[in-house]
């Protein structure tokens, strides 16, 4: 004969499978949710700026009937590029060097346009201007290392006036779990060990604090790494 109570031991593992199938819904909706929330946002945010610039004849609304999301993003990705390409050619560079010329003869606004050109220039940097190799360094003493992005060969005062017989390289070694912060260092070449490994690897294993390494190339267990070598 079957107890009335032989159901009940079931109850608290049905719970905790929908609270299991709950969190993992939660886990590959939030993801999604989230980023649709904020393209979507930044889109309304954007066209918000840019449609009250056009003029009412000109814009989309007038034709269609009906507010679309993301007309002001179009307008503003086709009027960037078009300064852009403006701003490359002869006329466009001259324009630029008079205005900044007029903006820097005015002491407040000065100070914020050079602020702002800075950060935009940090931000927007070519590649040409991009870190060259991940590296090994002892950091902060001996025998004990840090992952490193080479940038430059040091060049200048610095390079002249440090205490050091060969070259100097300027190496950047970014902080766990922020990689676009850390500090500016400079070694001695020889005490910089290149790495196979992909800037973009590099900076994965920095953010996710050791806990994702790349592929081995060599694929003897071994990382590969070499001293610098540079040209003098």
């Amino acid at each position: 004969m079957t107890s009335p109570f032989d159901d009940k031991p079931r109850r608290p593992r049905l719970l905790s499978s929908l609270r299991a199938s709950f969190l993992t819904g939660i886990v590959v909706i939030a993801p999604v949710g989230l980023t649709v929330w904020l393209i979507w946002t930044l889109f309304g945010w954007v066209d918000g700026f840019v449609l009250p610039l056009v003029p009412q004849r000109f814009s989309p609304e007038e034709y269609i009937g009906i507010n679309l999301r993301g007309v002001g993003v179009i307008i503003f990705l086709l009027f960037t590029i078009t300064v852009g390409w403006i701003a490359k050619g002869l006329i466009g560079r001259s324009l630029i060097r008079f205005a900044e010329t007029l903006v820097d003869r005015t002491p407040v606004v000065r100070s914020i346009y050079s602020g702002i050109k800075q950060i935009a220039e940090t931000v927007f940097a070519q590649t040409e201007r991009s870190f060259e190799k991940a590296c090994l360094v002892q950091y902060p003493r001996k025998d004990i290392w840090a992952i490193g992005f080479i940038s430059t060969t040091a060049k200048g005062e610095v390079a002249d006036r440090a205490e050091t017989m060969g070259e100097l390289v300027s190496v950047f070694v970014p902080t766990t779990p922020n990689p676009t912060s850390g500090f500016l260092l400079f070694f001695p070449a020889e005490d910089v060990i290149e790495l196979d490994m992909t800037i973009e690897e590099a900076a994965k294993l920095v953010i996710s604090a050791g806990l994702v390494y790349p592929p081995d190339n060599k694929g003897d267990g071994k990382p590969r790494v070499e001293p610098v070598r540079r040209a003098s």
